[in-house]
């Protein structure tokens, strides 16, 4: 059996087809993003940092990717970046992933934070999103 190039590229790809396809999410903030350009308008997200895992079973290779996403918005308060989680969340969180090359078993939600930017003016408000999404090589 030979052994799967690592799953993140393709969950990385996944994720981002799967959000910015969504006209609910698209409603309720101004794009996805995996290279954050040097202006643009607030809210957005970015799908960020990744770990990988080994999660294999007796005869297939499996991963577990846990990407975390940022929702980022200048909304007074938290409301705005919270409505976007719950979108997301609505999109991830148990639901299926098409993910190419690769068998989704499952996404499950891990935890999510706010957080308000210190420097001054302190008006950037952010949302941390964690999404576990185990993964296995089909087989031959």
């Amino acid at each position: 059996m030979a052994e799967a190039p690592t799953p993140m590229l393709p969950v990385q790809g996944a994720l981002i087809a799967l959000l910015r396809g969504d006209t609910a999410l698209k409603a309720l903030a101004d794009a996805v993003y995996d290279y954050l350009p040097e202006t643009v308008p607030y809210p957005f997200i970015v799908v960020g940092e990744a770990t990988e895992t080994a999660d294999n079973s007796h005869d297939r290779y499996g991963r577990q990717t846990v990407v975390t996403l940022h929702v980022w918005s200048r909304y007074r308060g938290y409301a705005q970046v919270l409505r976007i989680g719950a979108r997301i969340n609505a999109l991830l969180d148990h639901q299926p992933l098409t993910i190419p090359g690769l068998d989704h078993i499952v996404t499950r939600y891990e935890f999510s934070q706010t957080l308000t930017d210190p420097e001054p003016p302190g008006d950037i408000r952010r949302l941390v999103l964690r999404y576990r999404i185990v993964t296995e090589q089909p087989p031959a």
